[in-house]
């Protein structure tokens, strides 16, 4: 389990959860850099990463004090397990599964749960979740988003799933606490090429894009 607790202060200075996954080991240490430098703070390696254990473990050892690490697609309670001895800060899930959230709840560990439908969405937060992934967000878009605040004004919501470039303001103006992005925040044409200067160009879009969220 880690030492280092997820920072609250660095989620909050760009609040976008990086999603990792399928990546290769040695694109993602060089990226882990890249990524902090471009101003975000928080980032997520799934746990049906090849070598999701190792990469966390050794992004907990090298960037800890800059970035949150935390651990994804999180379903089972062994999942668990291995993701907290493995180092990480915060897990997400995509699913509502009540026995993690509680496994995190009691040992002081964020978690994210995914959730979609009103109810689901607070269940997970009355069972204690720090924040309900809103997965998948693309299939209704932010006006969903935006009606869900209505009611549930005080649960904090972290819409997951097509958010991208062009959406995410929309996604924050609806009332987002948060956004988790993966493949559109990763871009693939990028890191394939090992274009690294291009790709902290590109990341560095989506933190300039955050400064419109309370225009």
């Amino acid at each position: 389990m880690s030492q280092t607790l997820f920072s609250w202060d660095l989620f909050k200075k760009a609040p976008i959860i990086g999603i990792v996954r399928n990546l290769a080991v040695e694109d993602v240490i060089q990226i882990l850099p890249i990524y902090r430098n471009a101003g975000l703070t928080t980032i997520e390696i799934t746990m049906n990463t090849a070598g999701a254990e190792d990469l966390i473990r050794y992004a907990v050892a090298q960037e800890q004090t800059g970035l949150n690490i935390g651990a994804g697609t999180v379903c089972t309670e062994p999942e668990l397990e291995r993701a907290l001895a493995a180092g990480a800060q915060f897990i997400v899930t995509p699913i509502l599964n009540e026995n993690v959230i509680r496994t995190c709840v009691a040992r002081d560990i964020p978690i994210f749960p995914g959730a979609f439908t009103p109810s689901e969405i607070y269940k997970a937060w009355s069972l204690g979740a720090s924040m309900v992934k809103v997965f998948p967000a693309a299939s209704l878009g932010p006006s969903y988003l935006k009606e869900v605040k209505g009611p549930l004004n005080q649960i904090k919501l972290v819409p997951t799933g097509g958010v991208s470039l062009a959406n995410m303001t929309d996604f924050l103006k609806a009332g987002a606490d948060g956004l988790g992005i993966g493949g559109q925040l990763f871009d693939s044409k990028l890191i394939q090429q090992k274009n690294w200067d291009g790709l902290q160009q590109h990341f560095r879009q989506f933190v300039n894009q955050l400064t419109t969220r309370s225009t």
